[in-house]
């Protein structure tokens, strides 16, 4: 069975689903899903903290998850 193919929201790169790390926002905030296994709409960033910081700034978060998000500074400094 081949693995599930994600695009960072970032960069545009396509990769295997288990590079990349995967963010949800049930509530409104941004957090990250490390187990994958939160439910509802995910977005997908590269580990490189660039790709985090250019999804930030390219609103592409709220754009991918279909609705107004909050991002935590702390989300951002941690990478």
């Amino acid at each position: 069975m081949s693995e599930a193919t994600r695009t960072c929201v970032g960069c545009g790169r396509k990769a295997p689903q288990r590079e990349l790390v995967r963010f949800v926002a049930p509530t409104g905030l941004l957090e990250r899903d490390e187990a994958t296994r939160r439910p509802g709409r995910g977005a997908y960033t590269c580990r490189r903290p660039a790709c985090l910081e250019r999804a930030v700034a390219a609103r592409a978060f709220s754009r991918t998850l279909r609705k107004t998000v909050r991002i935590p500074a702390e989300l951002i400094e941690n990478g």
